[in-house]
């Protein structure tokens, strides 16, 4: 893809991290998924006052994206209002391990500029995948 539709799907994290609800943690998260037909999902964390019922920015972009019938994913764009760059967390980065490579493109910007890069792989390099069921071993 080109820098230009990189750019665009930061944009469009930045867009859905406008619509966050985080009042309980106050970390708002907006997310921008490309698929490898150039669509692009957005998702934003979502919480509730019933903590565990809430649901990242990332998970709502891949479940959008699901819906919709999207079958391959070649990007993800996190945006935050952090100071450093945020990687997805661990359950994010599992659930974008059963529907992309691990050579998506996981790139976290930041209100204030600051800006990085990783591989899925680099993130999760042992994801539990649907191998790990048919053959007992992890």
């Amino acid at each position: 893809m080109t820098r230009q539709a990189d750019h665009k799907l930061r944009d469009a994290a930045f867009a859905a991290l406008e619509r966050s609800h985080a009042p309980y943690s106050g970390f708002p998260v907006g997310a921008a998924l490309r698929a490898g037909n150039g669509a692009v999902f957005q998702g934003c964390n979502v919480e509730n006052a019933s903590y565990g019922l809430g649901i990242c920015a990332e998970r709502v972009a891949v479940f959008s994206a699901i819906i919709t019938g999207a079958g391959t994913f070649d990007c993800i764009a996190i945006a935050t209002e952090a100071e450093e760059p945020a990687p997805p967390c661990g359950a994010c980065l599992q659930v974008l391990a059963e529907f992309a490579t691990l050579d998506l493109k996981v790139h976290s910007y930041c209100r204030n500029g600051a800006e990085a890069s990783w591989s899925l792989g680099s993130l999760l390099p042992h994801p539990f995948t649907a191998d790990l069921l048919t053959t007992g071993t992890t």
